[in-house]
């Protein structure tokens, strides 16, 4: 259905099932459900979260307490910085899935209607500035690739669901969900009506955060460490050595991830990077800013856009189902940790939850024991690549500026027969003695 990763920080998905909601339980809200500020199809609400985290109660009266230590934050300061700027962007969230390929595999018919540019190759730029270009001219490209307009592409796919006969909740939020005997109540607000819905089985597809899995009692996908966090521009006057190229920025510039440059018109990209905060010195639109500000590509580009969000890349959950609920998307995290993208991940674990609970439904069992099928099939589909790039995303953490310029060099030269990432990953097997200790069973 096209689960529209939105984020980390409340995150939602076109089609309008399990929009998540702030945990009451959870968080220090006391007995108040926080509202959210931002609503299913990406815009926001004129109201502030409420609840606050403080239960006042009648306590007024009573005795002064003795004063305990103040608890660790369970965000770090980046982290905070992050959802203050997502409140403030008061935007849509980002695309950092726009560079992945639409096709063949998942049956879609690319459209002009979301598709903006054909991709016509691949730069890879290491910190002392070599490139090593892989264009069309010079590569076969294994499959037809496009650059998204992702607002339009997650309607498509909510209409494609319409037409189909999914019914759209529109400004819909899911506030909580709670297990009953044959399935799962879900309590929404819409335009201040609050409805309760039940259902006999739950998708939870309501990204990196996974509030609806949480609530449910699944572990989340991602840890702390293994989130990226990403910010991203949308640029007019940007300059193009060759358009129709995605480019690539490696190293500091981006500690954990990576900077990129997606073209989507003659003078029109994306222009975003992800880090690890871990990892990081600064802010991600600190990081951003140093790069577009040094880019002799952006010395006359002008934003127009800012999007922000989070990026499970730890790996997929390992149960990813219990009884009357499904898992998936980035809230299972079936994202490629190597490159961060997830539309096609995501699809086809959602495609393959939608499946096997018609199958549950038709054969009136939607019980942990039938829907495990789901569990195996979504792990044969992804498990094996998810976890090949974990591997060289784990490889590439260890390596410093320098190990990433003498890897380019010894790039130079070298012919491709195609541009793949594993294609990429060959070779740096092949040129690299650290690289075959560590990835040596890639193949």
């Amino acid at each position: 259905y096209g689960n529209n990763r939105q984020g980390g920080y409340g995150n939602n998905r076109q089609g309008g099932y399990n929009n998540n909601g702030y945990n009451r339980n959870q968080g220090g809200y006391g007995n108040n459900r926080p509202q959210r500020p931002y609503n299913n199809q990406g815009g926001f609400q004129n109201r502030r979260p409420q609840g606050g985290g403080f239960n006042r109660g009648n306590n007024f009266n009573r005795r002064p307490q003795q004063r305990k230590a103040p608890k660790q934050l369970l965000v770090s300061k980046e982290q905070l910085e992050q959802i203050e700027l997502l409140y403030k962007s008061m935007l849509p969230l980002p695309n950092p899935d726009c560079h992945e390929v639409i096709g063949e595999k998942l049956g879609i018919e690319p459209s002009p209607r979301w598709v903006t540019k054909k991709i016509e190759g691949v730069r890879i730029q290491t910190p002392d500035g070599t490139d090593t270009w892989l264009t069309e001219d010079e590569v076969k490209l294994p499959e037809a690739g496009y650059i998204l307009e992702r607002k339009v592409f997650d309607k498509h796919m909510a209409m494609d669901a319409a037409r189909a006969g999914a019914e759209i909740r529109i400004k819909t939020l899911v506030t909580n969900v709670e297990k009953v005997e044959d399935g799962f109540l879900v309590f929404t607000e819409s335009m201040g009506k609050e409805e309760v819905l039940k259902c006999k089985i739950l998708i939870a597809a309501d990204g990196p955060e996974g509030h609806v899995a949480r609530w449910a009692g699944l572990r989340p996908a991602a840890k702390a460490k293994e989130m990226e966090s990403g910010v991203q521009y949308e640029m007019c006057n940007v300059e193009f050595e060759k358009p129709g190229v995605i480019e690539f920025y490696l190293g500091s510039c981006a500690p954990g991830g990576y900077v990129w440059i997606f073209p989507k018109g003659d003078d029109i990209a994306n222009v975003g990077l992800a880090i690890l905060p871990h990892k990081a010195e600064k802010t991600a639109i600190e990081y951003l800013d140093d790069f577009v500000a040094k880019s002799p590509y952006l010395k006359n580009a002008q934003a127009v856009e800012i999007n922000v969000g989070g990026d499970p890349v730890g790996g997929m959950s390992k149960k990813l189902y219990d009884d009357n609920i499904l898992v998936c998307g980035d809230a299972a995290g079936q994202v490629n940790p190597l490159t961060g993208g997830g539309i096609i991940s995501g699809m086809t674990g959602g495609m393959c939850a939608g499946q096997v609970a018609a199958q549950a439904i038709a054969e009136g069992d939607c019980s942990k024991k039938f829907l495990k099928q789901y569990d195996t099939m979504a792990h044969d589909e992804l498990d094996h690549e998810i976890k090949r790039y974990k591997k060289v995303q784990e490889y590439l953490l260890t390596l410093s500026d320098e190990e990433l310029n003498e890897i380019a060099h010894a790039f130079e030269g070298e012919k491709f027969d195609k541009i793949s990432t594993t294609e990429i990953v060959k070779k740096l097997i092949k040129l690299s003695p650290k690289a075959l200790l560590k990835l040596g069973k890639f193949v």
